[in-house]
């Protein structure tokens, strides 16, 4: 009897863990007007349900692993969520938004729109993509972070030691990231520092952020202050219905996440918050780490409360700290960085507070959102005793309070209209004080207090004549009160669908973005002497061709041409910001720089399905600029060729309660760029800065590069748990970055400036 018993509850824990609810719920893309009794399925499955009343599902019993997932309504556009997983410690929450045909018959048989094709916002018509969560988790060499993911698309590059990405040869620090519909500050550990517009990795944790935009040209109407591409980033909301919690440990640090209902109603929290593990040993004195010191941490949350069945309002909010010393002993000191003690302390921050309404024929939605940004840094110069003398000494404190409306009307299914103000008041306070050499006594660079107003506004408007036909038009607007500096912007995508396989669309934009506030406020000795610099502009162009091959394999080729002008350059001189890097500027600048990208995106990907999937990306492209010197030279970004391979693959084992999962990328591009050095310069300044030919900017460039990640993982899945070991290795090859050149006080001679970041993150992760 009690062998019966034993063998009865083995079977139903058995039959628990090999299955967990997928639940949702089902809305209308522009009124978020719940659509009820939609069916959903299971595809390849006998499995699925039908939407209640209010547009809510539940599949019960879904088995572990890998779904497929097909959601459609009467009047509506089918939609294909794949990749969908199903793990026993948490329930799946897919939140689906429906578009409206302009096909009302049943008998038409339209194609469902497949969400690893299409991006969230239907407005983009060109070099758009959707990165999901589980792509940040599962990619090689992705580290749970957006901006090292999106260096498996098409056109991305990274040197591999920081997650700066240039797009189609642009700088990093012309990308936008956009948090819940407004733009945040650079969201990266140690931001600015190694790169400007990157850092080492995200603080926007991949435990909050939901599937999210990636585009990379000619974007539409809604996008301002970007030119080289943006990050639209979504955070999830929790799970209403269920409490779900997870806790990793690893190299990399201590992550703790957990969401869950909020009394009843369906009110919701998700929060995640993590601390570096260098910052943990350090603070429990296990290790000393007084010659390199990393302490970094981070919060993220967001707090969802239906106000009524079609209105909502959400509490987000994103930030870190960060801090940085660095000292090199004396016996090891060879270049004029090894001179130098330096410290970095950073905060960044911004929370928002967001209403949605839906309406009978629209939706409108509304945030205020405060952002700030601060920053320390500081560097002493070291003589051979120790003795330290001033360097430079640097402090920022920027926040901005953001307001923005945005109103999306449908008239009909072929007709939607989309119109948005944003006004944005900046307070800054920054001081930066610099020494040239050892003893010399520090000028000022730049001094600025006060504040300015940025605004924006926007239409947009989306026409559908035919199910084959869809043509996107709009007009962008910005102003800045601080130098009266505008813009007017008009923004065009059309797309034509040949086949049910195949679309072919055309995009065009004029972008533009404002400088850094502490460029508008360098001081040389005669005032501020770039107060008056206006936007940074460009023409975006791009030709993009899809061909679904089969059910799980897609083709896109997209080739483009950008033309940058207004660029701020150094009269009589090379430099233009197309090329800056350093987090500082001390130059006087002059809306006369040109720029020119072009080249061709191929992307060739195979969706996950039966274990396993794969992605070949290439990139061959030009990037060249003109500076003050009215030369055309190729700029720092200028690579010419990027090759990504990207493969994994899972195993699943005892009815999918075992999953090994194995997973590898490689990249090779061309090499880092740099000017030819001026040898004699270097040799007579005293402090042996090194020193560059001018007319000869970015002429040089190093061998292509060769980078590899590895990621593999194992999870059990337990009742009411799951746990996951897994190892993701970041430039497994330890390919150097380069920087410029130093001087080796040891050997006297020139030599390549690089730098290498390759971790191993080992982690053991549970969910329960």
């Amino acid at each position: 009897m009690k062998k019966q018993i034993t063998l009865i509850a083995l079977s139903i824990m058995s039959t628990a863990i090999q299955a967990q609810i997928i639940r949702g719920t089902i809305r209308d893309a522009v009124t978020t007007q719940p659509i009820p009794f939609a069916t959903v399925l299971l595809t390849g499955e006998d499995k699925g349900c039908a939407a209640d009343a209010n547009g809510q599902f539940i599949i019960d019993n879904a088995a572990l692993g890998r779904h497929t997932v097909q959601v459609s309504s009467l009047g509506y556009e089918s939609a294909i969520f794949k990749e969908v997983t199903v793990v026993s410690a948490r329930e799946t929450v897919l939140d689906v938004e429906l578009r409206e045909s302009s096909e009302m018959l049943a008998a038409v048989d339209i194609r469902p729109v497949i969400y690893k094709e299409a991006t969230i916002n239907r407005m983009v018509a060109v070099g758009g993509r959707m990165f999901s969560v589980d792509e940040a988790a599962r990619y090689a060499g992705g580290f749970d972070d957006p901006a090292r993911l999106a260096t498996s698309f098409a056109g991305v590059a990274s040197g591999g030691s920081n997650n700066g990405i240039s797009i189609h040869g642009n700088a990093p620090h012309l990308l936008l990231w956009r948090l819940e519909d407004v733009e945040i500050p650079n969201p990266n550990h140690y931001a600015d520092i190694s790169v400007l517009g990157g850092g080492i990795f995200s603080s926007l944790s991949a435990q909050v952020i939901g599937n999210s935009d990636f585009l990379s040209s000619a974007f539409p109407a809604e996008y301002s202050n970007a030119v080289s591409g943006v990050f639209d980033m979504k955070m999830r909301t929790g799970n209403a219905s269920s409490r779900e919690h997870t806790f990793q440990v690893g190299v990399g640090g201590i992550d703790l996440a957990s969401e869950g209902p909020i009394g009843g109603g369906g009110a919701s929290y998700i929060v995640n918050y993590r601390y570096s593990m260098t910052g943990l040993i350090d603070q429990l004195g296990l290790i000393d780490m007084q010659d390199q010191n990393l302490h970094y941490q981070d919060l993220n949350f967001k707090v969802s409360v239906p106000v009524t069945e079609r209105a909502n309002v959400a509490l987000w909010g994103t930030g870190f700290i960060d801090r940085f010393d660095s000292y090199t002993p004396v016996d090891q000191r060879k270049y004029r960085k090894d001179f130098m003690q330096s410290y970095s302390n950073q905060l960044m921050g911004a929370v928002g507070l967001s209403y949605t309404q839906g309406l009978t024929s629209g939706q409108i939605k509304s945030v205020i959102a405060v952002t700030a940004f601060g920053d320390s840094n500081g560097e002493d110069w070291l003589d051979e005793q120790d003795q330290a003398s001033p360097h430079m000494v640097l402090t920022h404190d920027y926040t901005n309070l953001i307001a923005k409306t945005t109103y999306t009307r449908k008239w009909n299914p072929e007709v939607t209209t989309q119109l948005g103000a944003q006004y944005t008041h900046m307070f800054y306070d920054m001081n930066m004080t610099m020494a040239q050499s050892m003893g010399a006594s520090v000028m000022p660079v730049y001094d600025g207090h006060g504040n300015s107003g940025l605004m924006m506004a926007f239409v947009s408007n989306s026409w559908r004549p035919s199910r084959d036909w869809t043509v996107n038009l709009g007009l962008n607007g910005q102003y800045m009160s601080l130098n009266g500096a505008g813009t007017v912007e008009p923004r065009v995508g059309l797309t034509w669908n040949p086949s049910e396989s195949m679309s072919l669309s055309l995009g065009y934009g004029l972008h533009s973005r404002a400088e850094k506030t502490d460029v508008y406020f360098v001081n040389t000795g005669g005032g501020y002497v770039n107060k008056g610099l206006g936007f940074t502009k460009a023409h975006h162009f791009m030709l993009s061709w899809n061909w679904n091959m089969s059910e799980n394999l897609h083709l896109r080729v997209e080739p483009y041409f950008q033309y940058l002008y207004d660029v701020p350059v150094e009269e009589g001189t090379s430099y233009s910001v197309l090329n800056r890097t350093e987090f500082f500027l001390d130059k006087t600048l002059v809306n006369k720089g040109l720029g020119r990208n072009y080249g061709i995106d191929v992307t060739l990907e195979r969706y996950l399905d039966k274990g396993w999937y794969g992605m070949i990306s290439s990139s061959l492209f030009q990037s060249r600029y003109c500076g003050g010197d009215g030369v055309w030279h190729s700029t720092r970004y200028d690579r010419g060729f990027i090759i990504n391979g990207l493969i994994g693959k899972e195993w699943s084992f005892d009815g999918g309660r075992k999953v090994l999962s194995l997973n590898l990328k490689a990249t090779y591009q061309g090499g880092d760029r740099t000017s030819a050095v001026d040898i004699d310069a270097t040799l007579a300044d005293p402090s042996h800065t090194v020193q560059y030919v001018d007319s000869d900017a970015y002429c040089n460039q190093y061998d292509p590069m060769f980078i590899l990640h590895y990621t593999a993982s194992y999870r059990i899945n337990r009742p009411h748990c799951s746990h996951e070991w897994s190892i993701k290795h970041v430039n497994a090859t330890g390919t150097l970055s380069y920087y410029g050149h130093e001087f080796n006080e040891l050997t006297g001679q020139i030599e390549p400036g690089a730098f290498t970041f390759s971790l191993p993150n080992l982690a053991y992760k549970i969910y329960f």
